[in-house]
């Protein structure tokens, strides 16, 4: 297994939508190995694809081990099939966003339909923050980052600390650790 780098916002591939996966094998699988040994490297409780620069609908997450658990789940092409109309807020933060955070409201409870390792459709449930890492990381799939739930103001001010810590070569530094009322997603 190995770690992957990761991709920083200001960049334009976190903004295209990732291609769904025609056949689950065997270089899936090793990308979901690889994502999980990122997302854990990195203090995260999710990663999608595109956030290492492969623009395919894979996910990873582990939102046990924000209580010192390992449940690793992997989701292929997963998309969200019902939601609930009750608002949910959480602090959230992300691996391509260093040290940023925001409350995002997002629906409480989801459905989502998926293959998983093996190639299987398979559906689940989700509310408080599994539902919410689910949303973060499908949003990815489709192009779209924490920060479009923002005002204008607030995404740029979260975009020009991140261009500048760019330039200040910032970016591979050791980071936040994100705290129980923030995740890194």
């Amino acid at each position: 297994m190995s770690i992957l780098p990761l991709v920083y916002e200001p960049d334009p591939r976190l903004h295209i939508p990732s291609e769904k996966v025609a056949v689950v094998d065997d270089a899936i699988r090793e990308l979901m190995k690889n994502m999980l040994e990122t997302m854990y490297a990195n203090d995260g409780l999710g990663l999608a694809a595109v956030q290492v620069g492969v623009h395919k609908k894979v996910i990873v997450m582990d939102v046990a081990q924000k209580e010192g658990g390992n449940e690793p789940l992997k989701f292929i092409n997963a998309e969200i099939i019902e939601k609930s109309e009750a608002p949910h807020v959480f602090l959230e933060g992300c691996l391509s966003f260093p040290d940023q955070f925001a409350e995002v409201e997002r629906p409480e409870t989801i459905r989502v339909r998926y293959l998983d390792e093996n190639g299987e459709q398979k559906e689940i449930n989700a509310d408080g923050i599994l539902a919410t890492c689910l949303q973060h990381e499908i949003d990815h799939t489709n192009g779209i980052v924490f920060t479009d739930h923002l005002s204008k103001l607030k995404r740029e001010m979260i975009v020009k600390k991140l261009t500048k810590m760019k330039k200040l070569g910032m970016l591979n530094a050791v980071h936040e650790t994100p705290t129980e009322d923030k995740a890194a997603l």
